[in-house]
C-alpha cells in the first residue's frame, strides 16, 4: 500500500461567504495541488471538500497521513462523532439534525477506503505545506468563476 501524506485547509471570507479549499497531496517525492473556489458555502464545508477532494485523487487504497486545521474535521472523525450521527439518521447527541450531510456521506466511503490517520496541525503557525494550502484556499475564494456549492443551505 502507498505511503501518501496529504495537508488540507479550506477558508472563506465572511463565514457563510466565497469559500476556497486548497490540498497538497505528497508521494515519493511527487506533489500535487488542488484547489477551487464557491460562491457561497461555510468555513466547514471548505475544509470538508479539501479532505474529500484529495482522498479523491488517490486511484487505489492507500495509507494516508492527513494533516488538517480544522478540529470540527478531525474531531468529528477520531472521536467518533460522525459515526454515532450516522447511526442515529444524522441527528446529533442534542437532537439537532447534523451540518454537512451531503459531505460526510462523501467522506465516509473514502476513509473506510484508504487507511487514514487523521492529525490536526494548528493553523497559520509555520507549519509549510498547511500554510500553502491556506494560500491556494485564498486565492480560489478570490479567483472568478467562482463553483455553486449546491448542496449548501443558508
Amino acid at each position: 500500500m502507498k505511503n501518501v501524506d496529504i495537508y488540507t485547509d479550506g477558508a472563506c471570507s465572511g463565514n457563510p461567504g466565497a469559500g476556497g479549499y486548497g490540498a497538497v497531496l505528497l508521494y515519493n517525492g511527487a506533489r500535487k495541488e488542488l484547489s477551487a473556489g464557491y460562491k457561497t458555502t461555510t468555513n466547514n464545508r471548505m475544509e470538508m471538500l479539501a479532505v474529500i477532494k484529495a482522498l479523491e485523487c488517490l486511484k487505489e487504497p492507500c495509507s494516508v497521513t492527513l494533516y488538517s486545521d480544522s478540529r470540527y474535521v478531525v474531531d468529528s472523525v477520531t472521536k467518533g462523532w460522525v459515526y454515532g450521527w450516522q447511526k442515529k439518521n444524522w441527528i446529533k447527541s442534542d437532537k439537532k439534525k447534523a451540518l454537512n450531510v451531503d459531505l460526510w456521506e462523501r467522506l465516509l466511503p473514502l476513509l473506510k477506503k484508504h487507511e487514514v490517520s487523521l492529525v490536526w496541525v494548528k493553523g497559520h503557525a509555520d507549519n509549510v505545506e498547511n500554510e500553502r494550502c491556506d494560500e491556494l484556499a485564498r486565492t480560489a475564494l478570490a479567483g472568478e468563476n467562482l463553483l455553486e456549492d449546491s448542496n449548501y443551505n443558508a
